[in-house]
């Protein structure tokens, strides 16, 4: 039987997302959602026009229920998220008026941190256009680490975003992963200054690059909050200016949005710059909307503020 080929495929933990603008306290109002870096990514990616499919464990009761149906409505196929009896990762957040967020993760022996090689479809991350996965995911055990690396080495075109947690991970543990899956990835997408601080001793994008590239990476775009984004390859240096936020309500998932797009523009042929331009724009809109997948913008919408953007650049 012909496996079906999809532009991205996710590997991750989707999780319940409990949100609040109060402080985390009793009889705290809370807003029910479906969230999580693999989801916020997922979102991004089909909505760049990609044909995205999720790899994952989620429970076999309601919350799994809600989970699966955010999902599809997000246009992610979830075919192969397995339905297993456990605990549902959940996590909670509070957002204060200035766009400001506190987490607190209720997702130890979830049944999302024990996916195993053994969950993974024949043929579907080998046919990949491109497989996306992170440091979340492989923080979560040893198991997912060890899937996730089996994916990096079997997918066509491996992206991976460290997403470095101090709560569920240490530095060392992190870098050891990072170095030992690096001569996979055809991008690395770390973020500065902080994450390049903790796992590579240095402030330096370029520095961190080398790094990366030095342990196999064959490309790595930086991202640098208002700073945009740098973008190493074998050819040198290029610079992504970040694109302004319409509107800041919330900066959850934005850098889940940047990874997603990226990797979905890189799956239908864009190049790294061009993919890391609509990454840009995505992330600046995605701020603009509560929560992790609050707003993800459609692929025009994107195409429109990026090409906003470049005209108001052009006309200063």
């Amino acid at each position: 039987m012909a496996t079906t080929q999809f532009d991205v495929v996710l590997l991750g933990e989707p999780l319940v997302e409990v949100s609040t603008t109060e402080a985390f306290r009793h009889g705290a109002d809370g807003v029910l959602g479906v969230s999580g870096d693999v989801v916020n990514a997922g979102a991004a990616a089909a909505a760049a026009g990609a044909s995205v499919a999720l790899v994952a464990r989620v429970s076999d009761d309601e919350l799994g229920d809600a989970v699966c149906r955010r999902i599809r409505e997000l246009g992610i196929d979830d075919t192969f998220v397995r339905r297993v009896p456990g605990q549902q990762g959940v996590y909670f957040l509070h957002i204060d008026p200035e766009g400001n967020r506190q987490f607190s993760y209720a997702r130890a022996g979830s049944v999302g941190s024990q996916l195993d090689v053994a969950d993974l479809p024949v043929g579907v991350i080998e046919n990949a256009g491109a497989v996306l996965g992170g440091g979340i995911a492989a923080a979560l055990s040893p198991t997912v680490a060890g899937t996730m690396l089996h994916v990096a080495q079997h997918s066509r075109r491996f992206v991976y975003d460290p997403n470095f947690r101090p709560r569920l991970t240490t530095a060392e543990q992190a870098r050891e992963f990072l170095q030992g899956i690096a001569p996979y990835c055809e991008v690395m997408v770390p973020s500065a200054p902080s994450e390049i601080e903790l796992l590579l001793g240095t402030h330096d994008p370029a520095s961190a690059a080398a790094s990366l590239m030095g342990w196999g990476a064959r490309s790595v775009v930086v991202t640098q909050g208002s700073d945009g984004s740098s973008i190493f390859t074998e050819e040198g240096r290029s610079h992504q200016p970040v694109i302004p936020a319409l509107q800041v309500i919330d900066q959850t998932g934005a850098g889940d949005v940047f990874a997603g797009t990226l990797t979905a523009r890189l799956a239908l042929d864009d190049d790294l710059r061009e993919a890391a331009a609509m990454a840009a724009a995505a992330a600046s809109l995605s701020v603009g909307g509560r929560g992790g997948t609050g707003l993800i913008a459609p692929l025009d919408e994107i195409r429109r503020h990026s090409e906003r953007y470049l005209s108001e650049r052009v006309a200063t």
